[in-house]
């Protein structure tokens, strides 16, 4: 008997403040079926941070989105990117185009144009990372790359940058980790945080690999940088927005060092290939349509234990992994 299929994600809107709307957009992949954009007043406009990915249709799915709470895509004075990940800054430029304002983004944003300027060199470094990790075929080759094209940003978003609304100022903190570009957004009068995809609703991690030193040291670094601000409302980028921040703080911090425990764990019994320690990390969570996603992580994982002294790497093809006494 088939399986009914699930109907297809469109463009939604509501208000969560007076001046600040959710809007969720739809994505293509079936564990994360929906990102958010949030739009804030800003004089006769708004301030559009993220953008969903770029894909037929998608621009209407935002301007569904839009009408739901009484806004139109030419209301957009201003597109803020929180982080250079499709599913946040892929319609970027598009909207940009249509509205006839600037986006800003982060300078580091390099993860990701290389994947939107030569999608072929970007799936031969994923084959060259796999075969290296001990995958023991090539990935699939990614399809389209979900993005207009690579990120030209009018203005680097860094701090010293306050982007302007009728909320306020909300100033820019980087917050690497998750990737090399993320910041947050912070509203201090009123603890507003619009943290990306560095805190979610649930806990969920990934890192960019290859692309800076330690991305896991990174990570926990950015989130004491989060926790010094003393948020009191989060508006992350995927799910719904959440008061408990200090506790999404240490729920991130608390599974982290559960992984890094569990990669130390599994090279116990011996060195071994960052993809063989798969199932040993991630145990019932395991599941081999997702060990693409599991194997960056991994490899972050084990890059942070070397930066400690932890854990070394051994010469030979494929590299393998060995725990230091």
């Amino acid at each position: 008997m088939r399986k009914p299929t699930r109907p297809r994600e469109v463009g939604r809107g509501e208000r969560v403040l007076p001046g600040l709307w959710r809007l969720r957009l739809p994505l293509p992949w079936p564990g994360v079926p929906h990102c958010n954009a949030w739009a804030i007043a800003a004089g006769s406009g708004i301030v559009l941070v993220d953008t969903g990915t770029y894909e037929p249709g998608s621009l209407g799915h935002l301007e569904r989105a839009l009408d739901q709470v009484r806004l139109k895509l030419e209301d957009i004075q201003l597109v803020v990117i929180t982080h250079a990940h499709a599913d946040h800054c892929g319609q970027a430029h598009p909207i940009a185009d249509r509205a006839g304002c600037e986006v800003w983004a982060h300078p580091n944003h390099q993860h990701f144009s290389a994947y939107a300027d030569d999608p072929e060199a970007a799936h031969l470094r994923r084959v060259e990372i796999a075969r290296q990790s001990g995958v023991p075929k090539d990935p699939p080759h990614r399809g389209r790359s979900l993005a207009a094209g690579p990120l030209h940003p009018d203005r680097d978003l860094l701090p010293g940058l306050d982007v302007e609304t009728d909320l306020g100022s909300w100033s820019v903190h980087e917050t690497p980790g998750h990737a090399p570009s993320h910041v947050v957004l912070f509203q201090r009068e009123r603890r507003l945080l619009i943290s990306g995809d560095h805190l979610l609703g649930r806990v969920s991690l990934y890192f960019d690999y290859g692309y800076t030193p330690d991305p896991v040291g990174e990570f926990l670094g950015s989130l004491d940088t989060v926790e010094g601000l003393g948020a009191r409302l989060a508006l992350s980028g995927h799910g719904r927005p959440f008061a408990d921040v200090k506790e999404h703080i240490d729920a991130n911090r608390r599974l982290v060092a559960q992984r890094l425990d569990a990669v130390r764990a599994a090279l116990q019994d011996g060195p071994s290939t960052a993809f063989d320690l798969l199932p040993a990390v991630y145990g019932e969570d395991f599941d081999r349509d997702m060990a693409g996603w599991l194997l960056t992580k991994v490899l972050c994982y084990l890059t942070h234990l070397e930066a400690l002294g932890a854990v070394e790497r051994l010469e030979g093809e494929p590299e393998r992994w060995e725990a230091r006494l």
